[in-house]
């Protein structure tokens, strides 16, 4: 138990409230190139035709089903993907 608490310690946590650090890759469609956000921060909106997140960002992001990051949401922890609503979703880092 020792153990885990001093490595739980040694991990730097990310700053709160800044953006997350890395990429956020979203995959539409074969036809269209794939859409980066950089460091995002805040609310992001989706593409129209969004299929598949990818979180390659140092902090969990929550992807809803509407354009205003409200409501119910899924987590997408770094390093994973989940796939999206389309037409309308939006993800917040």
């Amino acid at each position: 138990m020792a153990a885990g608490s001093v490595l739980g310690l040694a991990a730097p946590a990310p700053a709160a409230g800044g953006p997350a650090v890395g990429d956020v890759v979203v995959f539409s469609t074969e036809a269209q190139p794939l859409d980066t956000y950089v460091d995002p921060a805040g609310c992001q909106q989706l593409p129209i035709v969004a299929h598949v997140l990818t979180n390659q960002t140092d902090r969990p992001v929550k992807v809803y089903g509407n354009p205003f990051c409200l409501g119910p949401s899924v987590v997408v922890q770094p390093g994973y993907g989940t796939h999206v609503p389309g037409g309308a979703g939006s993800f917040s880092a």
